[in-house]
């Protein structure tokens, strides 16, 4: 019969390592999210109907 032997344990660089790479996965993986998010969705209002668009804002409050 062949004896079980215990796993070896990952030394601390394994862990420092495997730790960075999910950090860098997740990175890029939300820079890509957000591209995508920006290319699909329009996020700025439109004017309101009652200003033409090209009109500049103004410093006093009504």
């Amino acid at each position: 019969m062949a004896r079980h032997r215990r796993p070896r344990k990952a030394g601390p660089g394994a862990t420092r390592r495997s730790r960075r790479q999910l950090a860098a996965g997740l990175v890029g993986a939300s820079a890509l999210a957000a591209t995508l998010l920006t290319l699909t969705v329009n996020p700025s209002a439109p004017p309101a109907p009652d200003r033409s668009p090209a009109a500049g804002t103004s410093d006093v409050a009504q």
